[in-house]
């Protein structure tokens, strides 16, 4: 893997040789521009304005042209001599939780690698202390002729050094989301949940692939055999779900359940929990036979305390009467 830069990176008073090598690859196919008539191809060419005259890449340097008109040349030299200590250091300035950048900031990745034996123990160091801690490092580096935020953080077990734009290249969000009061009802965000459930049982995201480029190369072959290039099957029109957003989640639910046969439930309750119109749907009574049993059941201690009363009350009063045949005084004679 060709290295990318070479430099140090910086932790505390801990120094680690590291190289780095791009993380990631597209697979994009290389099509270039043609004259759409004949199919010539167009080149792009270099061409100096003032001697009217292609020039050599080797002749190319960059220049800055200020608003009155004046042009500034600068050389590779001017660009490798800025008094720029990240053009060599990865300085490490502070330890953050990852969910503290904000993902629309980051830009390309790079493996760090070490550039020499010794950099092993303190490169397993820093490797080991951001996994333990959770966190990531906050850095700034210069690569090429940028200088640039970025984070180290570990990835299979290696390094990964991310660049990131910096706070104010972010462009503001505001007049874009809708501005009006929007309700969602709890049926509602009950069922996308559950929808989000479903569509989410064994996802795997290594089983993505690029359809695009599938089509394209397709569509290349046809050319090159001299066949009908494929098409695609016109799509209708986009169905209008906004105003029944329930019956579109409903409809999706039930998809989603069809093409993942495999989960056992998808909480019906989103499903079966709202009626027709998002309400929730009253509950139903429980059978008569059940009740009756019930009924019974809960009747016959009632009756034998009934029952119970009765007989102690019938035994209380027999013994008061005889009490009082007992007591009746005699008569004189």
């Amino acid at each position: 893997m060709q290295t990318t830069w070479k430099g140090t990176i910086s932790f505390g008073l801990v120094s680690i040789p590291v190289h780095l090598y791009s993380a990631t690859k597209e697979h994009d196919l290389p099509l270039h521009q043609v004259h759409a008539r004949d199919g010539g191809r167009v080149r792009m060419k270099r061409y100096c304005e003032r001697e009217e005259k292609e020039v050599p890449y080797a002749e190319i340097a960059k220049g800055y042209e200020s608003p009155d008109g004046r042009t500034v040349t600068l050389t590779d030299e001017d660009l490798a001599d800025l008094p720029l200590p990240s053009k060599k250091i990865i300085d490490v300035l502070a330890f953050v939780d990852e969910g503290e950048i904000d993902p629309l900031m980051f830009s390309k990745a790079y493996y760090v690698g070490v550039a020499d034996k010794a950099a092993a123990k303190p490169y397993a160091l820093l490797r080991d202390a951001l996994v333990e801690s959770g966190q990531i490092a906050v850095t700034k580096i210069a690569l090429r002729t940028r200088e640039s935020p970025a984070v180290l953080r570990v990835h299979d077990g290696t390094l990964v050094l991310q660049t990131c734009i910096w706070p104010d290249e972010v462009r503001p969000a505001a007049g874009i989301a809708p501005e009006e009061k929007v309700t969602v009802r709890p049926q509602e965000l009950k069922m996308a949940r559950s929808l989000m459930e479903t569509l989410s049982e064994d996802f795997d995201l290594d089983q993505l692939h690029d359809d695009y480029q599938q089509a394209l190369q397709q569509v290349i072959e046809a050319r090159l055999q001299g066949v009908e290039v494929p098409h695609e099957e016109e799509a209708g029109a986009a169905p209008d779900n906004v105003i029944d957003l329930m019956e579109a989640l409903r409809s999706s639910l039930r998809q989603a359940k069809d093409a993942h046969p495999g989960r056992a439930r998808a909480d019906e309750a989103g499903e079966t929990g709202a009626g027709e119109s998002g309400e929730p749907a009253e509950e139903k009574p429980a059978p008569r036979k059940r009740a009756a049993a019930k009924k019974t059941a809960a009747a016959e201690p009632a009756t034998a305390a009934r029952k119970t009363t009765k007989s102690a009350a019938k035994k209380s009063a027999t013994r008061k009467t005889t009490t009082r045949k007992t007591a009746t005084p005699r008569k004189a004679s």
